[in-house]
């Protein structure tokens, strides 16, 4: 539950805010001073700006912190204040530490607690709560994941001074890459670049079936690449698109679900990918240039079948697309805005050039600030430039929020064993089974997600699982895609499904229809993992290997999303649609045979259903979206 603070706190909250954007792009163009502050100052905003912008309770107030707050806040300050200003001297001391050293522990564990249950609900509280109970009570599990067990001081005092606890890999993550990255983002909305992408969209794509559906996925890969948070995505896109989406006629529940899936792929698209590129890069020692390399395919798959999707389900809805009258000119449009791809190809140019990305984000920034001088109406000058960096702040707070907690599983993991323990166990589950593997991580995955946002889960997963899927033989860099993919299904999936929830409640939609049916137009991001696993769809064979698992994909997410959506030029029957679905498995193993098979079944469907159309247009008896149901719609 937000504040809406009262003018006093709300100028408070604005300095917290832009001046932490204003230290890590300081860190990002200088480099980073110390370890120390670098990390240290990434946790105290997690913990402050979260206590001071959500309330605690149903009753606390609403325009500023309560005096409890207060104190949680001072509590905050003081002891990672103390973590920053004592690392140093605590590093001497390891083994022998002082009760001050237990206490400010304990304090900053039960505040990154609290913060995660204010901001992120109690699944995330919870799973903290237990993963310490784990390290405590360890001995009493069977032997296979239990461990000897430790005292709770002992608890405290890992995840509180170590590198693998709360000051770990979360908080650098936050600071070398979230925080810059989500205020580029922050600065390319203030420049207009999300009215320039709906309306580039409207003009390319407006007049087709389900144009406004159309727009939503276009104009949601098109923010997503750079803005990377899906729920951001869906509340800015998603304002306009939604009640577009329903004026032409969709039930709420789809035009909320075509939102909430389309925004979901923008953590996969290149270039920025949720920050998610960078930390693969961090984690696998693989040039970011590579990650990118191997992810263009999958991401423009994804909105590939999101969009088959999508206008497969208009016609069947009956859904026309909007008139020339209603849509802007693609020309006028690119006149008007073309300068804003300026700021993604200096920062694309000079990550490839061998920048690092904090450097190639500063350059970004200051590209965004030059052509925003282009238009008048979106011209920044030093207020407008404030307010880019406490909107880019104040968007951090969600997954800073989990910082925390993160480094509290982490650390769990790390002290008790089970992050080593835990690939043995996977591996013995699944009998060396790859199949069998990918479905446990899907699981875990989708457990931890339904607590943490996307890019913790994926770390927590990550560290946890990809070991197992190395030692089965599945590439680095594939495994590490294969869990960051999997880790997408929290934002759509139920009970937990944030983006579609968020979507919910611009279309005023049922959250939980809009949840399944976000479900079904994503279902790529359970496909691809297997095409990870199993082909060589990230450039990791021969030439003609991959250019064969490449054609293989087109064509499987062609058949996927038609099998998906039940509908061609008809509703599908069963038999046709067990056929379509025979043509997808066929068309997503690579080959010339299973390819050729695959479409002559494609074809054979296509020609079927276009004697079914003609037959019922010469009777007069039905409409394409009328035509008989198959199971998958009753």
């Amino acid at each position: 539950m937000s504040r809406n603070l009262s003018r006093n706190w709300d100028i408070v909250a604005q300095i917290i805010l832009g001046a932490v954007a204003i230290f890590y792009l300081r860190a990002a163009a200088f480099g980073v001073d110390s370890m120390q502050y670098h990390r240290g100052i990434a946790v105290m905003f997690s913990l402050v700006a979260a206590l001071l912008l959500y309330k605690g309770w149903r009753r606390a107030p609403s325009d500023a912190p309560s005096w409890l707050d207060l104190v949680f806040i001072a509590g905050a300050i003081v002891g990672v204040g103390y973590w920053i200003l004592q690392h140093e001297a605590l590093a001497y001391r390891a083994g022998v530490h002082t009760p001050a050293d237990y206490l400010m522990g304990l304090v900053v564990t039960l505040l990154s607690i609290e913060v995660a249950r204010r901001v992120l609900g109690r699944p995330l509280a919870i799973i903290s709560i237990l993963a310490i109970a784990y390290a405590l009570y360890g001995s009493l599990l069977p032997p296979v994941i239990g461990h000897r067990g430790f005292v709770f001081r002992r608890v405290v005092e890992y995840i509180y001074l170590t590198s693998d606890g709360i000051f770990g890999i979360m908080a650098e993550v936050v600071a070398s890459y979230i925080v810059p990255f989500v205020v580029f983002g922050a600065f390319m909305m203030r420049a207009g670049v999300a009215k320039f992408f709906i309306d580039l969209s409207m003009a390319g794509l407006g007049r087709v079936a389900g144009g406004p559906a159309q727009v939503a996925v276009v104009s949601s890969a098109l923010l997503g690449s750079i803005n990377g948070s899906p729920i951001a995505n869906t509340a800015t896109t998603g304002a306009f698109t939604i009640p577009l989406m329903k004026r032409t006629g969709f039930p709420p529940h789809i035009a909320a679900a075509v939102e909430a899936s389309a925004s979901t792929g923008g953590m996969i698209l290149p270039p920025v990918m949720g920050a998610g590129a960078f930390i693969m890069a961090e984690m696998t020692g693989i040039r970011y240039a590579e990650i990118v390399k191997m992810s263009i395919v999958p991401g423009i798959l994804y909105f590939l079948a999101v969009g088959i999707m999508v206008y497969l389900e208009s016609r069947k809805l009956g859904i026309r697309g909007l008139s020339r009258e209603e849509l802007p000119r693609a020309l006028d449009v690119l006149k008007q805005g073309w300068y804003l791809f300026l700021p993604i190809a200096v920062l694309v140019g000079a990550l490839f050039s061998g920048a690092s990305p904090a450097r190639a984000v500063i350059y970004a920034i200051v590209a965004t600030v030059a052509v925003s001088w282009l238009n008048p109406e979106t011209r920044m000058g030093p207020l407008q430039v404030w307010q880019a960096l406490v909107d880019g702040g104040k968007a951090c707070t969600f997954v800073g929020a989990a910082t925390g907690t993160v480094g509290i599983i982490i650390g769990v993991l790390a002290l008790t064993g089970i992050g080593i323990k835990f690939s043995t166990i996977m591996l013995t589950l699944a009998g060396k089974n790859l199949l069998l593997m990918l479905l446990l991580i899907a699981i875990a995955s989708f457990i931890l997600g339904m607590g943490l946002p996307i890019t913790a889960a994926y770390l927590v997963v990550a560290v946890a699982s990809a070991p197992a899927l190395v030692e089965l033989g599945v590439p680095l860099i594939a495994a590490h895609l294969i869990i960051f993919w999997l880790s997408l299904d929290s934002n759509i999936t139920p009970p937990v499904a944030l983006g579609a929830y968020t979507a919910a409640a611009i279309a005023d939609a049922d959250p939980w229809r809009t949840g399944w049916n976000s479900f079904r137009f994503a279902k790529m991001i359970y496909v691809m993992p297997l095409l990870f696993a199993y082909t060589h769809i990230l450039f990791t064979g021969t030439m003609a290997e991959n250019i064969w698992a490449v054609v293989s994909a087109i064509v499987g997410t062609v058949a996927f999303s038609i099998c998906s959506t039940a509908f061609f030029l008809v509703r599908t029957t069963l038999v046709e649609w067990l056929l379509l679905a025979a043509a997808t498995f066929l068309a997503f193993v690579p080959g010339l045979a299973t390819d050729l098979s695959a479409i002559a079944i494609f074809v054979a469907v296509f020609f079927w259903q276009r004697r079914r159309l003609q037959q019922a247009s010469q009777l007069g008896t039905d409409t394409p979206g009328e035509l008989t149901a198959t199971t998958a719609d009753r």
